[in-house]
């Protein structure tokens, strides 16, 4: 049903190469990634979905810590939530280095792109539309390795749309996470930090590579969106702590729908996520045990923790209900 907690770093669910760092689940903390968000198609579901065991726990649980920010935060609350949870800085959050398991190595994600470049705007399209296969995923980056040699990046394949670049130049770098590109100007994402211009230059240098690469036209002839650029995510570097013996179920499965804008889609993941992670967690928290459920909007986070209610509750419960659509504008 949900996705591991590390499917943020791995969106095509592609089992992660031996020995790189993965963390039992902690079944008493969950993260939902785009529980809401403000489009009005979203709350238009919103208003007719029922969620029980939602409901359940929003008026049995205590409000813990609230996490603001923009839609232009490079990083989106759920990732913030995770890093949080695994110990990790909540921005420019080194996950490359930190999923490899590369100590005091500064390290990036690098997943191949299709750039629309438009009169006014140069428009990402998700990765997964380029159905690229293995095979193609390595005859590019053989075409990349020798190039990004010359700056001091090692280049490794890991899965079609992600590899793993390591290098100082992308210590100190914040990038922005992919989805937070897709379907947006790539102009307002660029890598920021004080190798800024050096690594805005070696991505156009790449863009020209992809270019001149016989695969580019054999894709475009078969009527495949070609491979024109690479993004660069998840950069920094990990000085080796991390203090979380367990990863919270990180709940991926609203993000596809709410990007897409698909709200009856979106309305259906919801009510499989009710039934199939959350009634488990309300379980959990009527047995006396201390759950946390982290809820993600676009921008904002907010987080609700405790064990059993107590009377008090349970009577603020029924004069005050908590809902998910009054959460609307805080997320």
């Amino acid at each position: 049903m949900s996705e591991p907690s590390l499917a943020l770093l791995a969106p095509l669910a592609q089992p992660a190469p031996v020995g790189w760092v993965e963390l039992p689940p902690n079944p008493n903390a969950v993260i939902i990634a785009y529980a809401t968000t403000p489009a009005p198609g979203c709350q238009q579901a919103l208003a007719q979905l029922s969620l029980p065991h939602l409901q359940r726990l929003l008026q049995g649980l205590s409000p813990a810590a609230a996490d603001g920010g923009q839609e232009s935060d490079y990083a989106p609350p759920h990732e913030r939530a995770l890093a949080r949870a695994l110990g990790l800085p909540s921005s420019a959050t080194p996950w490359a280095a930190w999923q490899s398991a590369n100590v005091h190595q500064a390290c990036a994600w690098v997943t191949p792109v299709f750039w629309q470049v438009g009169a006014d705007q140069i428009h990402m399209h998700p990765p997964q539309q380029l159905d690229l296969d293995e095979t193609q995923a390595r005859q590019l980056l053989a075409l990349l390795q020798d190039w990004l040699a010359q700056d001091g990046i090692a280049l490794e394949y890991v899965q079609p749309l992600r590899w793993l670049a390591r290098g100082a130049l992308l210590d100190g770098l914040e990038t922005a996470a992919l989805e937070r590109v897709v379907g947006r100007d790539v102009r307002h994402w660029s890598a920021r930090g004080a190798q800024q211009q050096r690594v805005q230059r070696l991505l156009s240098e790449l863009q020209m590579l992809l270019y001149q690469h016989p695969l580019h036209d054999a894709r475009k002839a078969q009527g495949l969106a070609p491979v024109n650029a690479v993004w660069l995510h998840g950069a920094g570097r990990w000085d080796g702590v991390a203090n979380a013996a367990s990863a919270p179920q990180l709940v991926l499965d609203l993000q596809p729908a709410a990007i897409s804008g698909d709200w009856a889609a979106w309305a259906q993941a919801w009510q499989r996520v009710d039934a199939q992670v959350l009634a488990p967690l309300a379980r959990l928290a009527a047995s006396g045990q201390p759950v946390q459920l982290t809820l993600c909007g676009e921008s904002s986070a907010r987080s609700w923790a405790g064990a059993k209610p107590s009377w008090g509750q349970k009577i603020r419960s029924v004069l005050r209900p908590q809902r998910l659509q009054d959460l609307g504008d805080t997320l």
